[in-house]
């Protein structure tokens, strides 16, 4: 994974915004930050994030509405997502969260050691996960130019072609004439 990979927090308060960064900051990734989903959609898009904090309930588009779109798009659809959430428990919002493929559901306020130790397994887990990608796709065309610059073996008859006949040639041929005779 490219080193610029980043983790995007996003969220429309400027408070939840600085409190994630300051509980993500001792883990020493690079953060990024949406104040939209529409913010969020674009970066994620660009490329270069690694895994999204993503605030459920925002002015306009909404946390799981992000996570609907990210999970369509192929670039997308394997990055971890945590969402936060200030509203409680909500077993709706539980089960379509989970039924989107996202990581976590983490109510607010947030726990600094807990999120700390989920994010580090989550984007940690995903870097790995994209270098083992990186690593097959080198192995497949490293096998495939193998493949195309071996010479090819001799081709054998398929067992059920017909054989053809056998005739006797050269001096032996004329003997067994006569002795037939």
């Amino acid at each position: 994974m490219p080193s610029d990979t980043r983790i995007l927090i996003v969220d429309d308060h400027e408070d939840t915004l600085y409190a994630l960064e300051s509980a993500l900051a001792p883990l020493g990734y690079e953060l990024g930050r949406a104040t939209s989903g529409d913010e969020a959609l674009k970066q994620v898009l660009r490329g270069q994030v690694g895994l999204l904090l993503l605030d459920v309930r925002m002015p306009g588009v909404s946390g799981l509405e992000v996570v609907r779109y990210m999970r369509r798009v192929e670039q997308t659809q394997h990055i971890p997502v945590i969402l936060l959430t200030g509203f409680g428990a909500d077993q709706e919002l539980t089960t379509a969260a989970f039924a989107l493929g996202v990581a976590d559901l983490v109510m607010k306020p947030v726990d600094p050691w807990a999120l700390r130790t989920k994010v580090r397994y989550l984007y940690d887990t995903h870097r790995r996960h994209l270098a083992l990608q990186r690593e097959v796709r080198r192995l497949r065309t490293l096998v495939r130019e193998h493949t195309d610059a071996a010479p090819r073996p001799a081709r054998l008859p398929h067992p059920d072609a017909r054989v053809p006949s056998q005739r006797p040639m050269g001096a032996h041929a004329g003997e067994l004439e006569r002795d037939r005779t």
